[in-house]
């Protein structure tokens, strides 16, 4: 027993000596390729196995012919150990190589292709991983060149909408000045129904600001949603008498929401005012309200005709008026945007859809608690 004792620690204390020696290579070549690190690794088993027989063999337990076999048959497993390393390790780097290669297709812009041929578990997993933030880098480019397309178009559109009532305004104060103005009060009226929809754009650019910085103040209230929808009729029936179009409050339940009064009655007038401007004469826009099972469910159907299928994932995009047979005579093609991000505000959502002859704009909103 005490023989056996002193074989083991004999033996512990040659591999150990080992060990800490490759401890120390592994720190220093730890920046160096995987195929040495695998080749040191394969090196301190088969080394600490020769230091443990070498050190049993220095304490005379092995006779020299015993030490010379001993010797052989580790330095041919030393062969086959170092050559299995080499060989996992050239493996393992060709194919890490390969997904550098792959990943770099992405980051300039590319789709992430994983590369053919087997892979370590931790390789296909890193494969996965990379080919997922592939995909959403490609969606949030996408997304980017929409909002800059997004963007574009309405520092267009504002500079446009903001130059044609300057000009006029500028035309008529030069006409009161110089006292050629043949209705000096027209001409007033006039200026004054410009600096309203000046005022008005401004409004929507700072409402839209604010959604969009995440500031925007809400003062929730629990409102029936029957007071909501008449108010917002009685707002909007002036600019159908206009337009000539019929207003119609179809299915409104009475049941109630937590809102912001006031911001959800902007939602409704931009959605009644939208669908009022793009109805043909003697049409029909259509209000309803009720309750469904994901929640309180606000409608708005015009007589538009419909809206290009291609369109439709644009509506509620900052600036975008659609064809020129559908834009307004006036707007920045804000109205709709500012609907979306204040029903998303409420933890909502706002969608549209074609239905035969024009479209139904529709707004979910939680339920209130009863």
């Amino acid at each position: 027993m005490n023989a056996t004792l002193l074989i083991a620690l004999y033996a512990f204390a040659g591999a150990a000596a080992t060990g800490l020696a490759g401890a120390v290579a592994l720190r220093l070549i730890r920046r160096r390729s995987l195929t040495a690190s695998l080749a040191v690794v394969a090196a301190v088993g088969v080394v600490a196995m020769l230091a443990g027989t070498l050190a049993v063999a220095w304490a005379m337990f092995l006779s020299p012919h015993d030490l010379s076999v001993v010797t052989t048959v580790v330095a041919m497993a030393a062969v086959v150990s170092l050559a299995t390393a080499l060989l996992l390790g050239r493996w393992v780097v060709a194919r890490s190589r390969a997904l550098a290669v792959a990943a770099r297709s992405f980051g300039d812009g590319g789709d992430f292709a994983v590369p053919d041929g087997p892979a370590t578990a931790e390789l296909e997993h890193l494969s996965r991983e990379l080919a997922a933030t592939s995909a959403r880098l490609a969606e949030s480019r996408e997304r980017e060149r929409a909002l800059e397309t997004s963007r574009r178009e309405l520092v267009a559109w504002i500079s446009h909408d903001l130059r044609t009532p300057l000009a006029g305004l500028r035309a008529m104060s030069e006409a009161l000045e110089d006292g050629v103005a043949a209705d000096p009060a027209r001409y007033l009226r006039q200026i004054r129904t410009e600096v309203e929809r000046l005022n008005d754009m401004v409004g929507d650019l700072f409402e839209l600001s604010r959604i969009h910085a995440g500031t925007l103040p809400l003062s929730c209230a629990r409102i029936s949603l029957y007071d909501l929808i008449g108010d917002a009729l009685a707002g909007a029936d002036p600019l159908a008498r206009e337009y000539g179009v019929r207003l119609v409050g179809g299915r409104i339940e009475p049941v109630p929401v937590e809102v912001d009064g006031k911001e959800m009655s902007r939602v409704l007038g931009n959605l009644l005012v939208n669908a009022i401007r793009r109805t043909p004469a003697d049409g029909t826009v259509a209000i309803a309200a009720e309750r469904t099972a994901e929640g309180v469910v606000l409608s708005v159907t015009d007589a538009c005709g419909g809206i290009p299928e291609e369109d439709l994932p644009r509506v509620f995009d900052t600036g975008w008026r659609g064809t020129h047979a559908r834009t307004p005579p006036a707007g920045a093609g804000l109205g709709l945007a500012i609907v979306r991000g204040i029903v998303e505000a409420h933890q909502g959502r706002a969608t549209v859809r074609n239905i035969p002859g024009g479209c139904r704009f529709e707004v979910v909103l939680p339920a209130a608690a009863s």
